[in-house]
């Protein structure tokens, strides 16, 4: 055969797509022959001894070596049934040996789901075809109405929630406190600088690169006080709709379909429930993630990258979000790939390339001049010792059922449940497996942790990937042709979502506006007394005082800061129930911090300035 002709049997028979199935076939193959050489002790999924003991370059070259070998064979003879066979086989393989290592129900579970899945692809393979017609139909009025009135409720439901936390004291120093502060010293210099984050004037850019938040100071700055606040996560969070209704349109998908779509988003629980710790940074990745897929979508530069500078500004780790999206696109793009359509790929390597750059970039200034990146969230997967995210790539590739175990640890079935029961499974059901790659930060951030409130819809962490979920929902909604196989997987997701939002959030989101409304005197008589420490004025308090007592420079945190911080503060707010706050002050294992503090204070001049018996005492500097 002449080498022109191999040349042209080689690009005939040889695509993206097929280079994709041979690297997953050999990575696979790859990773049994690790896993066969392991002694059975260190096969455990609970243990880091296994990853150590195989070697990723092995790994990395036998996968490359099998792929290279499935090329020259598939010269002469087909070989595509035979690869789409293979890689369940296996998977199932690899699940055996995993499951006689570290057997759990759920982590059995999961393996079937998975082998069913492959099954699927060995038997139907993977859908190519190219993605539907975009809505063009005028939306019907009353549609647009609807979707901005459940817009509406969920800005009213996060603010009734999180504005009456703050109304009776419920909001922490950590890390309520810490925004309040930030953003009163962000309105009279400009600068991020808080004193109660880590006991010391400090920017708090130096924790976290959060530029983001300067997108609120225009509304702070016009109503300065920490309700401003809640509003705007609040409205921030609600805006969401916005962008899904575009998508979705994008899409195709008609507009009662994008209304039920709406719908879901409003009750899903893990997006209102993501506001109970109050304001985070992380709120802004629900709409911006959203319309980073949107602009994408409409192959718009401008909205791409005026989005994708917007998420990184949200924080260090944003970037991930930016670079997962590059990477599906990079990859949707070749899997199609068409000369004519070229600026899909660029958009995406550019995006990756910055994204990487950002993380770099904002990882090592931290590094240098903060607390660095928060790596030991992931410790269950540093088998190296290290405390690099790299480490936990590496150890996905070495073997990827540690991923996968962990990410079913019993702890987290919940986490899993409300957030996947809420969407009908939709994010799931497709057969462009390339969307996978779009279930990286659920996989990532929520569940292969083992930091317990990156799994808690009660938490900030749920935002960026819940932004993915209903990404992926609207698209695999779109391949479904017929408007009642959209309709009905979404009324089920309505349902759905109203029970788990009833059971699961509303008793606690509606306990806090209930109290400041039945106990209004009681705390109206607490911010009374705390009115009659000066605006200003260097203060320390007890952990709910901090945020009512932001509008000052100075502000410390009694539990946090030192005696000698204390000392430099002109006024002492101290909470006669926050016992844990007195620790530092105990003696001889009692329960007698509070009588020592005051006692101490009184040693160095201070006096009882005011009080509300049995709750709350002020003590001021003579």
């Amino acid at each position: 055969m002449t080498k022109k002709a191999i040349l042209s049997k080689f690009s005939e028979r040889v695509s993206f797509p097929d280079l994709v199935r041979k690297l997953v076939l050999g990575w696979l193959f790859a990773v049994v022959l690790e896993v066969l050489m392991l002694p059975a002790e260190l096969r455990a999924l609970t243990s880091l001894d296994g990853p150590a003991a195989m070697s990723l370059g092995r790994v990395l070259l036998i996968a490359c070596g099998v792929a290279v070998v499935l090329l020259g064979i598939s010269l002469f003879v087909r070989t595509l049934w035979a690869e789409r066979v293979g890689i369940p086989v296996l998977f199932a393989v690899l699940a055996v040996l995993s499951l006689r290592a570290s057997y759990t129900t759920s982590f059995l579970w999961l393996c079937i789901l998975l082998a069913l899945v492959l099954v699927v692809y060995a038997i139907r393979g993977w859908k190519g075809d190219g993605d539907c017609v975009p809505q063009t139909e005028k939306d019907s009025k009353v549609y647009i109405v609807i979707t901005a009135a459940l817009g509406a409720l969920l800005f009213l439901f996060i603010c009734a929630w999180t504005v009456g936390r703050y109304l009776t004291f419920s909001t922490p120093t950590y890390d309520f406190g810490i925004f309040a502060q930030m953003f009163h010293n962000m309105k009279e210099s400009g600068l991020p600088i808080t004193t109660v984050e880590r006991d010391g004037a400090l920017s708090h850019f130096a924790v976290h690169v959060s530029p983001i938040y300067y997108l609120m100071l225009p509304i702070y700055w016009l109503f300065p006080s920490p309700i401003t606040l809640q509003v705007l996560q609040a409205a921030v969070i609600a805006s969401a709709v916005i962008p899904l209704w575009k998508i979705g349109r994008h899409h195709g998908l008609s507009a009662d379909v994008r209304t039920l779509l709406c719908a879901v988003l409003v009750l899903f629980p893990a997006l209102s429930a993501g506001a109970s710790y109050d304001l985070h940074e992380n709120c802004f990745l629900a709409p911006l993630v959203l319309w980073l897929f949107y602009g994408i979508d409409k192959k718009s530069i401008a909205v791409t990258a005026v989005s994708a500078v917007l998420v990184l500004c949200v924080k260090e780790d944003a970037a991930m979000y930016v670079a997962v999206i590059a990477l599906w696109l990079i990859v949707k793009t070749l899997l199609r790939f068409k000369k004519s359509e070229l600026k899909p790929l660029i958009m995406g390597i550019a995006m990756f390339a910055v994204s990487l750059v950002w993380f770099f970039l904002t990882t090592g200034y931290l590094a240098s001049v903060g607390d660095g990146v928060m790596t030991y969230r992931y410790d269950n997967f540093m088998y190296d010792g290290t405390s690099s995210l790299v480490t936990v790539v590496k150890s996905v590739i070495l073997n990827p059922m540690k991923a996968l175990f962990e990410c079913v640890d019993s702890e987290k079935l919940k986490f899993i449940a409300l957030t996947m029961l809420p969407l009908a499974g939709l994010p799931l059901i497709t057969r462009r497996y390339e969307r996978l790659i779009l279930l990286i930060p659920y996989l990532l951030v929520n569940l292969m942790s083992d930091y317990q409130y990156q799994h808690d819809i009660m938490f900030q962490y749920n935002f960026g990937s819940a932004a993915f979920l209903f990404y992926m929902t609207v698209v695999n909604l779109s391949d479904l042709k017929l408007t009642r196989s959209r309709v009905i997987p979404l009324v089920t997701a309505v349902a759905i979502g109203a029970g788990c939002l009833t059971w699961a959030v509303i008793p606690t989101a509606v306990d806090y506006p209930k109290r400041a409304i039945e106990k209004a005197e009681y705390y109206d008589s607490i911010r009374a007394a705390l009115d009659t420490i000066p605006e200003g004025t260097p203060a320390a308090a007890t952990n709910t005082y901090t945020a009512y007592l932001s509008d000052r420079e100075v502000l410390y945190d009694v539990k946090r800061c030192t005696w000698e911080q204390i000392l430099e503060t002109e006024y002492v707010a101290l909470g006669k129930g926050s016992t844990s706050s007195f620790k530092n002050y105990a003696s001889e294992g009692k329960n007698n911090g509070f009588d020592n503090l005051t006692t101490l204070l009184e040693a160095e001049g201070y006096v009882l300035f005011e009080e509300v018996p049995g709750v709350l005492v002020i003590y001021k500097k003579q």
